[in-house]
């Protein structure tokens, strides 16, 4: 898949799993990397390309023990093409890796909608290509506050905040 009006080409895959039909996950998809281009103003180069694999826990699983030496299946995992401090990323931006069971276990102990859901983990994933990351506070501060202004340009509810 290529929009029209991304300035990245998207290279989408259904691998595994009880996922929507392509079309559907290709719309969540372009409006989550749109979004997250107008908003978080990402520096690609013009004509990158992004892959995006829709695929099951099992896999998943095999990915994170494979490469983080977790031993569990994620909701979704990123593989950068570009060094997390460049100025420029791309032409091969990265994969984002998407594992069904886990998200639609979470969106339903969550109270989220599953498209609402699974659009977070595609920012989220997209925003890691990109060098942001959560593992010190501050870090994780600013890429949570990125994630909620994004999706607040989707009409998608701030994921961090605090329910009573």
């Amino acid at each position: 898949m290529s929009g029209e009006t991304l300035p990245i080409a998207i290279d989408l895959l259904v691998e595994a799993g009880d996922w929507a039909g392509e079309d559907a996950l290709a719309g969540l998809v372009a409006r989550a990397v749109e979004a997250s281009f107008a908003v978080g103003r990402l520096p690609a180069m013009r004509g990158s390309e992004l892959s995006v694999v829709f695929t099951d826990d099992a896999h998943v699983r095999r990915l994170n023990a494979d490469y983080r030496d977790k031993d569990k299946a994620t909701n979704v995992l990123s593989f950068p093409g570009s060094p997390p401090d460049s100025k420029l990323f791309g032409p091969l931006l990265g994969d984002i890796v998407v594992a069904r069971e886990t998200v639609v276990a979470e969106a339903a102990e969550q109270g989220l909608a599953f498209d609402d859901h699974l659009t977070h983990l595609l920012v989220h994933g997209l925003l890691h290509l990109f060098g942001h990351d959560h593992l010190e506070d501050d870090e994780a501060e600013r890429m949570e506050a990125l994630e909620t202004e994004i999706l607040a340009r989707l009409g998608i509810a701030d994921p961090y905040a605090e329910t009573a």
